[in-house]
């Protein structure tokens, strides 16, 4: 295996006595000799290298032949990490070898910079998952597709499709920039301030596959939207831009830094400056480059960007980003204004160009290949050649005559992809849960699903009475994938006690949320102690709860989780 020198960083130096004991393993401060195993293995071999080995070696000799760094690390910098082996229960997941875990099956995720597709990459998308993936295919809240049972034989051939199709899995996992959140309305919304398309495209071009930012201290996550409703959820981005109208300088964007949930959540930050669309590129690729030199390396719990942030703070960011890696300083800008509208684009809207794009709601975004095939043939039918995937596990048609409205959404319902949802079905995302996922306690989509079917059939008739999507997310584990911390009603997946027996279940968090319509800020959600909800409870509580905020509200105008922020403890179990 070839052993790669990391690419000089400015300002590293050797490490001298006065330096910590324990330092925090920035490059740029301490060195680059790695810290732990994690690093280590980055430091040997880039990640971007194991595509030829699977390739040349691996695609051949299959599963047995695959050597374990590579399969536990660097795979995942093409997109691979192997899915959980069928039968291995919740309570077990913390108690066996990760080893013991894993199925010789891989799970892919198709990375879609912005969400933009067009109907003959979601044709391709569809054709992979019916011959290689067992027909699975899920929306992400990262407006990604994950494919499951993918045998590593088949990874060369799914690759050429992709490209062929101008798709890839590269860095779509790993500690790499992850796939780049965009505006699903991006171009086409008659009310959005900038196209932010060429600013997310010239990223990706430049920087997708860099060797200089393929070892990072850990993920790393983009944002780019120019819409009002601001509808990519850059408060928990690590990197994110927001459209705003400067009074003297025009349309530019807001800059915001270090967000991100998991199990230390933290709501990223403005930096207080202005970024002109020309210099988005530059930028960001200032922002990953702080990441890169001064992020956290030795303890990988404390590697993420937002560690960074809030030590240093704000100002001594923006600092060090003008100062160290950026052409000239940034202007100072004023914040967005608040969202004017839901950003999960759901429903039926007329396009700048006087079409009309429609938004659709899979079932907490679990399709299947044959249905991606199928809707980019009704999509196709019906004029379109344009998809969108949205950080809400949403699908949306673009281009749409409005005397074919109709019946694209009559099309659309025969798929299970529902242009005008129950509340429930449009506030409700999951994540992959245990069915695939090796560090999942509990199973998600299965539970999900048959909670918004019962609580369609419970407390549909009040739909007029709650009159907004109350949203309810849905984890298996406590890393938040699915933004629990950030919803009304947010369920982390953990083994509990109920009755005196532990079950599968979920800890609930109250009255989370990210900026929209019916809120100034983004703030996270309330725990209450001993407040646990049974697997197979999800339903019960979600219904009792909202018939409490509805007596309880001090109006019409009270959201759910300015009551439940309000509320006691009482109230809310």
């Amino acid at each position: 295996m070839t052993i790669q020198q990391p690419t000089a960083i400015r300002g590293a130096r050797t490490r001298t006595s006065r330096t910590p004991t324990k330092p925090h393993g920035q490059w740029a401060l301490d060195g680059t000799e790695p810290l732990n195993g994690n690093e280590e293995f980055k430091l040997a071999d880039n990640g971007l290298n194991v595509r030829e080995r699977i390739e040349t070696i691996y695609a051949d000799g299959g599963f047995g032949s695959i050597d374990p760094t590579d399969l536990h690390g660097r795979f995942r910098w093409w997109g691979l990490y192997t899915q959980r082996k069928p039968g291995i229960d919740g309570g077990r997941t913390a108690q066996v070898e990760p080893h013991e875990l894993e199925d010789e099956f891989f799970m892919m995720r198709v990375r879609i910079d912005g969400g933009q597709l067009t109907t003959q990459q979601l044709r391709v998308i569809g054709e992979i998952s019916t011959e290689f993936a067992r027909d699975t295919a899920d929306i992400t809240d990262r407006q990604n597709v994950q494919l499951h049972w993918v045998e590593v034989q088949d990874v060369p051939e799914i690759w050429r499709r992709l490209e062929a199709v101008g798709l890839s899995t590269t860095e779509a996992c790993g500690d790499v920039p992850r796939v780049i959140l965009g505006s699903p309305v991006a171009g086409i919304a008659a009310d959005e301030l900038i196209d932010p398309t060429p600013q997310i495209r010239e990223i990706a071009d430049r920087f997708l596959g860099d060797e200089t930012l393929s070892n990072l201290p850990r993920k790393y996550k983009t944002a780019i939207t120019g819409h009002p409703s601001q509808d990519v959820v850059h408060e928990i981005n690590d990197c994110a831009f927001v459209a705003v109208e400067h009074p003297e300088l025009g349309i530019g964007y807001d800059l915001w830094v270090g967000g991100a949930l998991s199990v230390v959540p933290r709501l990223g930050e403005r930096l207080g400056a202005f970024v002109p669309p020309e210099r988005v590129a530059e930028v960001w690729h200032g922002v990953t480059r702080i990441f890169r030199d001064y992020g956290y390396r030795r303890l990988r719990n404390k590697a993420r960007l937002k560690f960074l942030l809030a030590d240093w703070g704000t100002e001594k960011f923006r600092e060090v980003l003008e100062n160290e890696y950026l052409e000239s300083p940034l202007p100072d800008g004023a914040a967005a204004p608040k969202p004017n509208s839901l950003g999960d684009h759901v429903g039926i809207h007329r396009q700048k160009d006087g079409r009309f794009f429609v938004g659709a709601a899979p079932l907490v975004g679990r399709v299947s290949g044959s249905t991606l095939t199928a809707l980019a043939d009704l999509a196709e039918a019906h004029g379109s050649q344009r998809i969108r995937t949205t950080p809400h596990q949403k699908l949306l048609v673009l281009d749409i005559d409005e005397s074919r409205v109709e019946s694209l959404v009559a099309g659309l319902d025969a798929l299970g992809l529902s242009a005008r949802p129950s509340l429930f079905r449009r506030g409700t995302i999951a994540c992959t849960g245990i069915e695939f996922c090796k560090l999942a306690i509990v199973e998600t989509k299965v539970n999900a699903a048959r909670a918004i079917e019962q609580l369609e059939e419970r407390l549909g008739a009040l739909e007029p009475e709650i009159g907004r999507p109350i949203t309810l997310h849905v984890n298996g584990c406590p890393n938040s994938c699915a933004r629990i911390q950030t919803a009304d009603i947010g369920l982390k997946g953990q083994l509990v006690l109920i009755d005196g027996e532990q079950v599968p279940g979920y800890q609930v968090h109250l009255g989370g949320g990210l900026a929209n319509v019916d809120r100034e800020e983004a703030g996270l959600g309330r725990t209450v102690r001993g407040l646990k909800v049974p697997a197979d409870g999800i339903a019960d509580y979600a219904e009792r709860v909202i018939r409490r905020y509805l007596v309880d509200r001090t109006g019409a105008d009270e959201t759910f989780a300015q009551w439940a922020h309000r509320a006691d403890d009482e109230a809310l179990q």
